[in-house]
């Protein structure tokens, strides 16, 4: 009984009309069922005309003036959207956080560092929920990342150490890992160097 309804914004006035019409017509097809959803808001593939920069506090004011006005029965349970670094995080998460629940995506694969940093960096921010694909099913060990996960979340360990931990750990279970412990120490995702 819960859904996904994604949407991209195109800084286009006419098809982000669309957009929203089409978002609000499938608000009302489930508002008489007990069907649930959550929106996924992804950064446009394609260039939009607003910097790198810009694009997070851009993305908030799209979702806050998608979501006015709406109503509780009718809102999504949370937010997935793109990590658009910490004070894009923190300001939509600080907006209503009694209604609104921000939620992270993991994105590419990256390093284990950069999971680990992107988890960490969002609850920070005030994301309380992640929604990880890649990051998770492409790992050595998808249990022993997932259990590692928790730890950072609930601050037992920084990202680092959770590096250390999990080759630790693939040593100890006998796989190899993908990248050396140097190379996935790395943060190499931009947004997580602002």
């Amino acid at each position: 009984d819960l859904g996904l309804y994604s949407i991209t914004f195109s800084n286009d006035l006419e098809r982000d009309f669309e957009s929203l019409n089409a978002y609000r017509a499938f608000r009302q097809e489930i508002l008489d069922t007990d069907f649930r959803h959550f929106l996924e808001v992804f950064n446009p593939a394609f260039d939009i005309g607003i910097s790198s920069t810009n694009l997070g506090h851009y993305i908030n004011d799209m979702i806050v003036k998608t979501l006015a006005g709406v109503t509780a029965n009718e809102a999504p349970r949370f937010l997935k959207i793109q990590f658009n670094g910490f004070k894009a995080m923190q300001e939509l998460a600080a907006y209503d956080p009694e209604n609104l629940t921000v939620g992270i995506l993991g994105g590419a694969k990256g390093t284990t560092r950069d999971t680990f940093e992107l988890l960490h960096q969002a609850e920070q921010a005030g994301a309380r929920v992640a929604l990880f694909g890649r990051k998770i099913n492409l790992a050595e060990s998808p249990a022993l990342i997932v259990t590692l996960m928790r730890e950072v979340i609930e601050g037992n360990l920084t990202p680092a150490e959770a590096v250390n931990a999990y080759h630790s750990g693939l040593s100890d279970q006998g796989i190899r890992p993908m990248q050396s412990l140097n190379t996935d120490l790395q943060v190499t995702d931009q947004t997580l160097m602002q």
